[in-house]
């Protein structure tokens, strides 16, 4: 006996003792199935200590002659046929199991198929066997006729019979080829072992799986087909799949295939699911009322939200615990669940383009419009005749890039396409806060009405489709796809991120937001409070930005008052909100950092690095004031409402202790005073029964300076927020917005490791430690948080856990995203 030939069938198991390397994968997957006693087809596996030494040093085909014919002999008492008897043949099909992700060789079909079984087969089945033996032949000899006649074979159209074919085709393969069943089977292994040794296969790379060809196409309780252990977009735990009758190229749900094999089908699934603890593709055939499993594998793609249900559902029923749970999803894939998908399907007709740089991911379809106004006015005639038409309003935003006066198309919009810029510029930052999808790319040229991005042309008003997945390529196609709209209740995520809070106990997540709606999703989500309240963003919306420009544009501190006054309404409104979502949560609210090219462009020349941040509390203090004295109105407007309002206050941009030292407390000096906010707090509370509205003042270290010098900064911060966009533009002296245009080349010779402005720099991290240090060393109660996109990634969530750091900030839609990655450091604690 051959120990390098193993049989498997529904009660035949190859030994745990065998090596399970030396079967492949598909061997792996095939005795899996005979493990769990399922009607698997039966056959025999040659490992990989054989397959490729057939006929060479001393392992010679005649030696396992005798184990082959018992094989043979084994199949044939389970399927009912006899290998090469001319009255009820068996034929065989070989299959390559390799060990390796990708595999270049193709099955071998209807083996057997000789001048004494030919009689009831169509000519078709015998040109499929000879296609695939030339193309062995071919990889072995590579004679030019043998490629000529693989060529021929890919065009023809049958009209001869088998007979007339195996004459024709004879002189490309050995004497005997055609004569004997037995002799077929030899010479193709033969012909197999030599290619695999030809392509260096002669390790543990690859195996040889034989078992019988069944067909479901014998009568009409035939069939065959292929089907997934759930729906592999909702996650519905209901097999999804196909089946197929008398050939017949169109198939019918596999719902439709009868309770007798339905439940069983069903049994299959559910039992696989839990033996492998993930959803599993499983093909099968009915020959005559037999149902014969061909294999199973994983799925190579299905949604983050099938993997989710089916964990939620694996956990109910004890067969993983929550541990196991939380580490079999990958935290960025939590992303996909709250945006759309597209249905591949409806996209294979379209015409895409491939590539650009992910600012926000999901997928969205929508008229074109290249402007703000454009957009803006077809949405508002849009929506009136769409009530009563019932039309589609949806857009697509797509300009060179963006600026302050776009941000209400962006949040009206279902995505934004831009040229310049990438992950952290302004209609990327902008779609993430709202949940819009964004694209940046590149190559995308805007003239007139018309836009190209590569061999695509579309023009305003034509419909296109942005696919941003979070991971892998993104896609834009000319016309409509098919959505699969996200719903996080429906779909287990909140569920599953409240199971994954359970494992983060002293670190916390919470988001950057400028709206009580906002909020109010965070919450939802699972945010503990709010890192990061840009201030600026709050004068983005079209009634306020007007307003916000006279404001920076008034030439006296008088003419600056009056539209102060009008500002500091819409913050108290808006302040008042927030508190009220978040009671008894931390609100951190950022004072206005505004870079002015955000809402005047060409203001300054190096406006990120310019007149902006606590700077412009410095030369304009009324502008803090009017914040601050927002702030305190709404949090004591709700305090005395009986709400629990956590405040806490930052300054950005600081470079130095005497610069939050002034912010927070003032100064005076001879001939000049300057209000900190604690000088604006006791006024406020003139004549108010209160001593103090109990709030923490902080600084944004987002500048190296500040990181070096936290030690002095900690003696009047209560907390410290490292904003990790400007840190690593002033760290590595690279824009956020312009670093693209040499990007890639710094890649193409890796000059830097990845985008530093999705995954922090070394030398960022190593500020960040080093200002936590010194922080502390003055102030051991220090809080400290991180703020920005850097917040939800995984790594990056890992080094601010171990770097000593109380939370991470992110936007809403990021927020499972960040928890999950705390989960999976917590769950290893």
């Amino acid at each position: 006996m051959n120990n390098s030939i193993h049989f498997f069938s529904q009660i035949d198991v190859i030994p745990r003792k065998v090596d399970a390397e030396k079967l492949g994968v598909r061997g792996r997957q095939l005795n899996e199935l005979a493990e769990l006693g399922f009607p698997v087809l039966p056959g025999f596996i040659l490992d990989t200590a054989i397959s490729s030494k057939l006929d060479v040093n001393g392992i010679n085909l005649d030696g396992v002659k005798k184990e082959l014919a018992n094989m043979l002999n084994k199949c044939s008492g389970i399927v009912g046929k006899k290998y090469g008897d001319p009255d009820n043949p068996m034929l065989l099909k070989i299959v390559f199991s390799t060990n390796l992700a990708v595999s270049s060789y193709p099955s071998l079909n209807n083996l057997g198929l000789v001048k004494s079984t030919a009689s009831g087969f169509a000519a078709g089945e015998l040109i499929s066997l000879i296609r695939g033996m030339l193309k062995i032949r071919a990889r072995v000899k590579g004679p030019a006729e043998i490629n000529a006649a693989i060529k021929k074979l890919d065009r023809i159209v049958i009209e001869k019979s088998v007979e007339k074919y195996m004459e024709e085709f004879a002189r490309f393969f050995p004497a005997g080829f055609f004569e004997s069943a037995e002799q077929q089977l030899l010479i193709s292994l033969n012909e197999i072992s030599r290619m695999l040794r030809m392509d260096g296969e002669d390790g543990n790379d690859t195996a040889l799986v034989i078992v019988p060809m069944v067909y479901g196409n014998f009568g009409k309780d035939s069939c065959s087909g292929e089907y997934f252990s759930r729906n592999v977009i909702t996650g519905e735990k209901k097999i999804q799949g196909e089946f197929f009758r008398g050939g017949g190229a169109e198939g019918r749900s596999i719902e439709k295939i009868g309770d007798k094999y339905l439940k069983e089908l069903e049994k299959i699934a559910f039992a696989l699911e839990e033996r492998f603890k993930e959803i599993r593709h499983i093909r099968f055939i009915i020959e005559n009322g037999k149902l014969w499993l061909i294999d199973q594998r994983p799925v190579s793609w299905k949604s983050a939200q099938a993997e989710i249900k089916l964990l939620l559902d694996l956990e109910k029923r004890k067969i993983i615990d929550r541990a196991y749970m939380i580490k079999a999803i990958d935290p960025l894939r939590l992303a996909e669940v709250l945006h759309p998908l597209v249905d591949v399907a409806s996209v294979k007709k379209l015409k895409s383009w491939k590539g650009g740089i992910a600012g926000a991911p999901g997928a969205a379809i929508g008229r074109v419009y290249f402007s703000t106004a454009a957009l803006l006015e077809a949405n508002k005639l849009t929506s009136k005749l769409a009530s009563k038409r019932g039309e589609d309003v949806r857009a697509i935003l797509v300009m060179d890039c963006t600026f302050a006066e776009d941000v209400k198309a962006i949040e009206v919009s279902a995505g934004v396409l831009t040229a310049e810029g990438g992950y952290s510029a302004h209609a990327s930052v902008v779609a993430r806060q709202y949940g819009k999808v964004s694209l940046v790319a590149p190559e995308l040229k805007i003239k007139g009405k018309k836009a190209k991005l590569g061999n695509l042309s579309f023009s305003e008003g034509d419909y296109i489709t942005l696919n941003v997945p979070f991971y892998g390529p993104s896609n834009v196609y000319v016309g409509k796809a098919e959505l699969t709209e996200a719903d996080p209740k429906a779909s287990g995520l909140l569920d599953f991120i409240a199971i994954a809070k359970t494992f983060v106990k002293k670190f916390h997540v919470r988001c950057n937001v400028d709206s009580a709606r906002d909020a109010a999703l965070a919450l939802s989500f699972g945010a503990e409070g709010v890192g990061l309240c840009r201030t600026e963003h709050m004068f983005f919306r079209a009634d306020r930005i007007k307003v916000f420009r006279e404001m920076l544009l008034s030439a006296n501190a008088k003419e600056r008052g009056k539209h102060l006054n009008k500002l500091k309404a819409m913050q108290r409104e808006d302040f008042y909100g927030i508190f009220k979502v978040m009671a008894g949560k931390e609100v951190t609210i950022r004072l206005l950092d505004a870079p002015l090219h955000e809402f005047i462009p060409h203001s300054e020349t190096n406006p990120m690095l310019g007149h902006r941040g606590c700077r412009i509390a410095v030369s304009f203090p009324e502008i803090y004031a009017m914040q601050l004295e927002a702030i305190f109105e709404a949090a004591w407007k709700l305090r005395k409402e009986g709400l629990d309002v956590r405040l806490e206050i930052m300054v950005p941009f600081v470079m130095n202790a005497a610069e939050l030292k002034l912010i927070a407390y003032g100064k005076k000096i001879e001939g000049a005073a300057y209000r900190g906010i604690a000088d604006i707090e006791e006024e406020f509370l003139k004549g108010k029964k209160a001593k103090s509205l109990n709030y923490k003042i902080g600084a944004m270290i987002e500048l190296p300076v500040a990181a070096l010098g936290a030690g002095e900064i900690a003696r009047y911060a209560g907390f410290f927020s490292f904003g990790t966009n400007d840190l690593t533009q002033t760290t590595l002296g690279i824009s956020r917005d312009d670093f693209t245009a040499f990007m890639p080349d710094y890649t193409l010779y890796d000059l830097i490791e990845g985008n530093p402005f999705s995954t922090l720099d070394p030398r960022v991290k190593e500020l960040i430690s080093l200002a936590v240090l010194r922080g502390r060393l003055t102030r051991p109660d220090l809080v400290c948080g991180l703020c920005g996109k850097h917040g939800a990634k995984p790594a990056d969530v890992r080094f601010c856990m171990e770097a000593g750091l109380d939370y991470v900030s992110c936007s809403p839609y990021s927020v499972p995203v960040a928890i999950l990655a705390a989960a999976g450091v917590g769950s290893r604690e």
